[in-house]
Formats: structure tokens, C-alpha cells, sequence
């Protein structure tokens, strides 16, 4: 192959050359394209097909970034304030926790970077391109100078391309050229000094297609492409900008909040420790580690990683999420809106009826596999040319069944899709329904191959979701035929004619029509989905406008295809309900299939209707607002009718989730509150469009990442409550001994450890807590929703006060009952509060449920969280060195069975508060 290493000055540009002479200068073939071998020698010349990404956080950047919170910096003073009064000890003990502490954050954002760059790299682009001969789908970063593509309507442009072939084809430019409007490609030569704007037999890189079919030559790849250009002037070496979630918004504002309200409280207590005689440096140190304590300074470190550990669990579970907020909205879904084809069903089409001049013939034989036969209710029928259908002794006085064969060539001639072998496996290239028809006609011997060299293609009239129909028009000795197939009703109004059994064209009356609707809506009773079939003899004749070619059309029969439920959706579909949440199916299909197979989901039941996308059209919104909550079905929609479903539902205050998978549900799925694109047979603008992306286009999965975003709120909330009951107990502590006109039960240092252990280490266990078992039997929660709630906050407020209740009667009683010293007393208190909130952090897994009905040890983490976090501080109070840094004094024996108890307490005291909820809640 001729070697072009780039375009040389001076030299013609690609859209200045015909077709041909492009694809020539780059020794490629328009229908074969590149061999492996070229594949890999270029690749390895050029690179990658992908543009220079920013660069990455780095780790120091990362490690730098924990030292910017307020709270930081008021531990960094109160550090300097020390040294400067020449207490190095504390400033000392002080400087290392605020590095532990940032090094714990420094780590968790790390990891949360690391999953999300991992997730980054499983949304990857594809695209169809022409390989030794084949249509393959690849990675579009593995495409190079000289492949041919394939384009559709809906796909994202991978490459800067010259035309080769195309019909009614569209792209939208205005990312690149500003223009709204789309652009019209044709593949004829253009002058050289045509503008960008103007270049209409050129495809660039990061456009969109949004009409019609075409092939095309790539011509530059990567940084060498329109886009690569732009992308290297405007590239900034800044690092991007991490956007927060609204949630971690809102948990920062209310850390704000807490932080103030905090202030009051610890110049209260100041106030009265200095005026009680309480060194000045001591109640400073001591104000500043309560306005710290007050605050959980490491929660939104915890909700990041929360949200990157979940969304990571979500991909093991066929749920990529492109938005984070989208984790948070999937836990207040209260409707599914969801595509039929592929989602609840297998997406292999397999054609099982075939109608002919009024006889319906059976195929058999399920999935792209084309082994079969077709047979009428009586012996096989034969066809000419070969197949499984039958023998000579059956062939009849029908004329060998010429209508059927022409139905089947019809069929395969009017359509976009490949049927192959690889590995053994059989696999359609294209749409599953076109593969259905290939599939079907190799059963009679009718390969597509063999059909098209003898019918060249000449032009195509593709599929619009308008017409609900496509044409082909292929040149023949005769001057050329029109196949065209589509929608029954749409296509039965355009024919004059039919075809019989025999292969003669007859006059199509009423009563053939009457008998085709009928039979049509047999089938669709049966769950089938029904297409139909016509041709056009076009002899030497040139129609004027697609229009004319797609009229007096030859009715040659009806397809009957099913694609069998997916063995899970109807399990997920209950699941739904049970949680509270509505599944709305919405399809293209004939309305009496839609409904057939909606009730074998178990989704249209008693008291629910179903809606076709005509009858929809004779509602106004205020009505559909109004009827939306009955109708479980909609059939035979158009984009527009999807998009009023959506804003349907919307209005009547419900949380929306919307799938879809072609470009004409992009509008709707970016209207949803969330957006689900189909990963495999999804476009790349629905993808672009969507908050989520299902990888197995598995309604299940859809399901699944509603369970899972249900979980990750509620270790958030989880993770929210324990970590403000505990610094609401720290706070209490103070306030009361200075109340009471006691010693500080508590230390700056201590306070300052207390926060470490006990909010880092068990935050993330709990983060990282299993589902509970009745997460998916609760209602949805309602978007307007607080996180932390008036009941919660009560129950937060209460469980600081029992906490810090404990610590005080350990601390009174090592004081005034055992005549400790306040050393002693100070690190029962200290112990005792560092226990306590150890053994709370397993009270708050379950608001409701007690610990041994979830279990201990179905949080590991957290158990291993509790040992570690105990045995450092039993480290702290036992090792002499470490005496002096945490003003802790030795113990006798009775203090540690003190603390022991006490530190247990709280454990009883909420399985007791459990049960009585639960006993509240009951049923009488």
C-alpha cells in the first residue's frame, strides 16, 4: 500500500479530491478498508486516536489541597499560639494530627481519583469501521489514517473523515464552526479554498450525526485532526477544576453552619473557665479543639470516597455513572420510564411469523443462528434456490412460492445489517431487527452477499422516525427497484398493488386490506413485533423526489419477529414496585404488542391504560399531566411524545428516570432528572446526553443502581449521624463541666485524638456499610427532603447528650467517688468518650434494626475499624512515653473495669431505644 505520511504543502486538500483519489493516495479500499497488518504499521507511525488530556492531580497537589479548610487553619494558629508560648508538646501533638489528619484525607481522595479515572476509561467511544473486508465495531481511539467508517444518525463523528458515500446525511458542526444549524454532507469534490464552515464532504471530529447513513475515509486522527487543533491553542496547563456534588455542597454549607453555632457554645465555655480561675492558654487551646470538635471536618473527604466506592460498585453492576449528582437523584427515583427493545427484552430479534397473500408461515429456529426452516401449517414450503424449507414432493401448484422468496429478498435488500460467523458464534452488525430479516432469509438459502452483487446498491432513502420507514433503491437489469419496509399501517397506505403467493401483481382492495390490518393485529395480540415489506418495479424511470419512489408501492407481506424477555426484568420490575417506584414502558411497537408484553412483566395491570403515540396527540399537557399516573404503556411514539411523558411526570412532582438508546430519545433523557443511555446500542449523543450509562442495556441493572444509589445516601446519612451524635457528645462535655464548675473533663490534645480516632478509621466503615435488608421495601425519598431531618436531628441531639452524659458520670465518678486526681479522672473521661463512640458507631448502622439482627460481622470494616481504633487508644493510656504528649496518668484496676462498662453502655441503651421503635412501628 502506497505509505502517505501526511498531507504535503502545497498539495490539494482531501476535500478538494474525489472521493476515488482519496481514498487511492491513502491505499485503502472503500468497502474492504485496511488490513490488520496496515492497521497496526500506521497506528504505530501516528499513535492513538485521541486528543491530549490535562494533566492529572497530582499527589502533591492532592496532599497540599487537605490543608486549605478553615478548621485546618484554626488547628494551625492554635499550634503557633503554643510554640509561641513555648509549649512545644502541645504544638507538637497538635502539627501531627493535623498532618495525620490530612494524610487520612490525602489518601481517601486519592483512591477517589483513582476510581473515578478508572471509570473515565470504561466510557469508551466506538466505531464501525471497515477490516479486511468486514464491518467491525472498535474503539474509536484505535482508528488511523486510511480506515473507512460507517456513520448513522445519533453517532458522535471519531475522526476527521472524507465522504465516500451518503445518503441524506447530516452532521451538527456548531461545537466546531458555531453553525446552529445542521450541515447537509454530500461527497462530491469541492474547490481548494472552500472554508471550514463550508466543506460538506468533510466529517470532523467531535460533530454529530444526526440524519441519514454514510461511509467514509479517515484522514487525520487525534491531535492532527480540526479539533486536535483547537484543542492544542486553548489546552491550559491549570489542573481542571473538580466540581463538587450539590450533597457535598450543602454537607460543607452545614459544617459552615455547625461551625458558627459552635463558636457560641465554646465562648460560653471559655467565658466560665476563665472566670472560674482556668489558665488563659489552656481555655484558648481548649476553645479552639471544641470549635474543632464541633465540626466534622473530615466529612466531605468521607462523602467523596462514599460516592467513588459506590459508583465503582455500580459498574460491577452494569451502571456507569457520567454525573455524580446522578448517584444521589438515582436514591429519590419514584418513576422508571423505560425503552422496551433490549432493556426488558434479549435484543435478538428472531422472526417466527411470515404472512403472505393472506397464509401465515411459520420459521423456526431462535437467535442470529440461521438454522430452520420455514413451513406453512401444513407440509414445508419449498423455495426456489435452495434452503431448509422442504423437498420437491412439496412444492405444490404454487409456482414454487415465488411471492414468499420475493418477501425474503425484499427483505434482505432493504436493509443495513451484517450476519456472521466468528468464533463459532453467529453475530448481527447492525440493527437487531435488519439481522432478524437476514436471519430468516438464509434459512431459505437467500444470502445477502450473493443477493447484492447482482442488485447493486444505487441510493438509500434511510429510516426516519417520522415516516416510521426506509427505502433502498438497487440497480437491476430491468432499470432498478425500490424495497422499502416499515410500519404496516404507514406502509399499506402507500401500496396500490400486492404481491400473491404465486409471484403475480394484483390490485390491492379494501377487502386485502382489511385482511392484511386484521392479520397485523393478530400477530401484535401475540407479542410480535410486525413489520412490513413492498417493492417498486422503477424500469428506466428517474421519480423526482423520495416522495414519488415511495408511493404505489407492491405490498409483498408482513414480518413477525419477538425478542424474548429478559429472564430478570420481570423480578426487577417487581422489585421497582416494591420500592416504590412506577415502571412506564414506552416502545415503538404496535400498541396491542406493547400491551401483550407489558403483562407478562407484570407492568400493565387492573385499572392502568395504555396510550399510542396518536392518541397522545389529541391530549393537551394539562391532560396528559393528568392521566400520566394511570397509563403503565405507551406505544408508537415519536421524540416530541417521549418528551411530553417526561414533563408529564415532572409535573406532577415526580422524580424521573428516562432510558433510551436512540438519538431520538436524547431530548427526553436530558430532560429527565436522570438520564439513562444503552451502552452497547446506545448512540453517542444519548450517551453524551445521559447522567448514566447501562453497559448491558439491562433494565435490571437499571434496578440495581437505584438499590445502590439508595445505599450510598444512606451511608452518608449514616456516616452524617455518627459523626455529629459524636461531636455533638464532645461539645456537651465541656459545656456542662463548665456549667457545673468542674475541671476540664477533657484536653486540647485528647479532643484533637478523639477526632482522629474515632471520626476518620469508623466514618469510612461505615461508609462502606452493606445494604440493609429493607432498603428497596421503603418509599422513595422525597427530593425536597433535608439530609438530616427534624426527627433525625432529634435523635442526633439525644445521642450526643447520652454520650456525653456517660463520659461526665465516668469522669464524677473516678473524681468524687474514688478521690482520683483530675490526671485519672481526665483519661477515664477521655477513654471512656473514645469507647463509647466505638461501640455508637455500630448503634449507627440502624435507625430501626437492631445489631444482632443485621449482625456484627457483616461490616468487617468496621469491626477491623473498632480493634484498630481500640487498640491505639489503649496504646496511648498504657505506654509510659506516650503519658506526657496525651496528659494521661496510670490507672488501678477498678478504673478499667469502669471504663469498660461505661463504654458498653451506650450499646444497650440504643438497643433498648430500637426496640421500642420497633415495637411502635408494628403492625396491631
Amino acid at each position: 500500500m502506497m505509505d502517505v505520511e501526511r498531507q504535503t504543502p502545497g498539495a490539494a486538500p482531501w476535500h478538494a479530491l474525489t472521493a476515488e483519489a482519496v481514498v487511492a493516495q491513502w491505499g485503502s479500499h472503500p468497502e474492504r478498508g485496511l488490513t490488520g497488518e496496515e492497521v497496526a504499521r500506521r497506528r504505530s507511525r501516528d499513535g492513538f486516536n485521541e486528543l491530549p488530556e490535562a494533566a492529572a492531580a497530582s499527589w502533591l497537589g492532592l496532599l497540599l489541597s487537605q490543608f486549605t479548610n478553615i478548621v485546618i487553619w484554626v488547628l494551625i494558629g492554635a499550634a503557633v499560639v503554643s510554640g509561641l508560648l513555648k509549649d512545644w508538646l502541645d504544638a507538637a501533638a497538635i502539627l501531627a494530627i493535623v498532618l495525620l489528619n490530612g494524610l487520612l484525607g490525602f489518601v481517601q481522595e486519592y483512591r477517589a481519583e483513582r476510581s473515578l479515572a478508572a471509570l473515565r476509561k470504561l466510557s469508551v467511544a466506538m466505531a464501525r469501521v471497515f477490516r479486511d473486508g468486514a464491518l467491525q465495531s472498535v474503539p474509536a481511539r484505535e482508528l488511523v489514517p486510511g480506515d473507512v467508517i460507517a456513520l448513522e444518525a445519533g453517532d458522535r463523528v471519531p475522526a476527521d473523515a472524507r465522504l465516500i458515500y451518503a445518503a441524506n446525511f447530516q452532521t451538527q458542526e456548531a461545537s466546531l464552526t458555531g453553525e446552529s444549524t445542521p450541515v447537509r454532507k454530500r461527497p462530491e469534490r469541492l474547490a481548494a479554498d472552500v472554508p471550514l464552515a463550508d466543506r460538506s464532504n468533510m466529517m470532523f471530529m467531535g460533530t454529530v450525526a444526526v440524519s441519514g447513513k454514510a461511509r467514509a475515509l479517515v484522514v487525520a486522527t487525534g491531535s492532527g485532526t480540526e479539533l486536535g487543533r483547537i484543542a492544542a491553542m486553548i489546552q491550559k496547563a491549570a489542573e481542571a477544576e473538580r466540581a463538587e456534588t450539590p450533597l457535598q455542597r450543602r454537607l460543607e454549607q452545614f459544617g459552615y453552619q455547625l461551625l458558627w453555632l459552635a463558636l457560641g457554645v465554646v465562648s460560653v465555655v471559655f467565658a466560665l473557665g476563665y472566670l472560674r480561675g482556668e489558665p488563659l492558654v489552656e481555655m484558648f487551646l481548649t476553645s479552639v479543639s471544641l470549635a474543632v470538635a464541633a465540626v466534622p471536618e473530615g466529612l466531605p473527604a468521607v462523602v467523596t470516597i462514599t460516592l467513588a466506592l459506590g459508583v465503582t460498585r455500580m459498574v460491577k453492576r452494569h451502571a456507569l455513572i457520567r454525573k455524580l449528582p446522578a448517584v444521589e437523584t438515582l436514591g429519590s427515583a419514584t418513576v422508571i420510564c423505560t425503552d422496551k427493545t433490549g432493556t426488558l427484552t434479549k435484543n435478538e430479534m428472531t422472526v417466527t411469523r411470515l404472512f403472505v397473500d393472506g397464509r401465515v408461515f411459520e420459521v423456526t429456529g431462535e437467535g442470529y443462528e440461521p438454522a430452520g426452516e420455514i413451513r406453512a401449517s401444513s407440509p414445508a414450503l419449498p423455495l426456489e434456490g435452495g434452503g431448509e424449507g422442504g423437498g420437491e414432493d412439496d412444492r405444490g401448484d404454487d409456482g414454487g412460492g415465488a411471492g414468499l422468496r420475493e418477501l425474503l429478498t425484499a427483505a434482505v435488500l432493504c436493509n443495513g445489517a451484517t450476519l456472521r460467523q466468528e468464533h463459532g458464534v453467529w453475530q448481527v452488525i447492525g440493527d437487531p431487527t435488519e439481522g432478524a430479516l437476514l436471519v430468516a432469509a438464509a434459512k431459505a438459502g437467500l444470502a445477502k452477499d450473493e443477493l447484492e452483487r447482482r442488485a447493486p446498491l444505487e441510493r438509500e432513502i434511510p429510516f426516519d422516525a417520522e415516516r416510521k420507514m426506509m427505502t433502498i433503491i438497487r440497480r437491476t437489469a430491468e432499470g432498478g427497484t425500490a424495497y422499502s419496509k416499515g410500519a404496516p399501517d404507514v406502509l399499506l397506505r402507500r401500496c396500490t398493488s400486492r404481491m400473491t403467493l404465486d409471484g403475480r401483481t394484483e390490485p390491492l382492495d379494501d377487502a386485502h386490506r382489511r385482511r392484511i390490518a386484521e392479520a397485523n393485529a393478530s400477530l401484535a395480540q401475540q407479542s410480535l413485533r410486525v413489520l412490513a415489506v413492498a417493492h417498486r418495479p422503477l424500469r428506466h424511470r428517474r421519480a423526482d423526489s423520495d416522495d414519488d419512489i415511495e408511493r404505489e408501492l407492491v405490498f409483498l407481506g408482513l414480518f413477525a419477529m419477538k425478542d424474548p424477555l429478559r429472564p430478570e426484568a420481570a423480578e426487577a420490575v417487581r422489585l421497582c414496585r416494591q420500592a416504590g417506584i412506577r415502571t412506564a414502558m414506552i416502545t415503538g411497537d404496535h400498541k396491542d404488542t406493547a400491551v401483550a408484553i407489558a403483562r407478562e412483566l407484570g407492568l400493565h395491570r387492573d385499572g392502568e391504560t395504555a396510550l399510542s403515540g396518536s392518541e397522545l396527540d389529541n391530549l393537551t399537557d394539562e391532560q396528559l399531566a393528568q392521566r400520566v399516573e394511570r397509563v403503565g404503556v405507551y406505544a408508537r411514539v415519536s421524540a416530541e411524545h417521549k418528551l411530553r411523558i417526561v414533563r408529564a411526570w415532572k409535573r406532577r412532582g415526580a422524580v424521573v428516570a428516562m432510558t433510551g438508546d436512540g438519538v431520538n430519545d436524547a431530548p427526553a433523557i436530558k430532560a429527565a432528572d436522570i438520564g439513562v443511555a444503552m451502552g452497547i446500542a446506545g448512540t453517542d449523543v444519548t450517551k453524551e446526553a445521559s447522567d448514566m450509562v447501562v453497559t448491558d442495556d439491562n433494565f435490571a441493572s437499571i434496578a440495581a443502581a437505584v438499590e445502590e444509589g439508595r445505599g450510598i445516601f444512606d451511608n452518608i446519612q449514616k456516616t452524617v449521624h455518627f459523626l455529629l451524635s459524636c461531636n455533638v457528645s464532645e461539645v456537651l462535655v465541656m459545656l456542662f463541666a463548665a456549667l457545673l464548675g468542674l475541671p476540664l473533663p477533657l484536653l486540647p490534645i485528647q479532643i484533637l485524638w478523639m477526632n482522629l480516632v474515632t471520626d476518620g478509621i469508623p466514618a469510612l466503615a461505615l461508609a462502606v456499610d452493606p445494604k440493609a435488608p429493607d432498603l428497596m421495601q421503603r418509599p422513595p425519598r422525597r427530593p425536597g427532603d433535608r439530609l438530616l431531618d427534624r426527627a433525625r436531628l432529634l435523635s442526633i441531639g439525644g445521642e450526643g447528650l447520652m454520650l456525653a452524659l456517660i463520659a461526665l458520670a465516668a469522669f464524677g465518678a473516678s473524681l468524687f467517688l474514688w478521690h482520683q486526681t483530675v490526671e485519672q479522672a481526665r483519661t477515664v473521661a477521655f477513654t471512656v468518650m473514645v469507647v463509647a463512640q466505638l461501640v455508637h458507631a455500630f448503634n449507627s448502622r440502624s435507625e430501626r434494626l437492631s445489631l444482632f439482627q443485621l449482625g456484627i460481622a457483616t461490616n468487617r470494616s468496621l469491626v477491623w475499624a473498632f480493634l484498630l481504633s481500640l487498640g491505639v487508644q489503649l496504646a496511648v493510656i498504657t505506654i509510659p512515653a506516650a503519658g506526657p504528649i496525651f496528659k494521661v496518668a496510670p490507672l488501678p484496676l477498678e478504673d478499667w473495669e469502669l471504663m469498660a462498662a461505661m463504654g458498653l453502655l451506650p450499646l444497650f441503651i440504643m438497643e433498648a431505644a430500637k426496640a421500642v421503635r420497633r415495637s411502635r412501628s408494628a403492625p396491631a
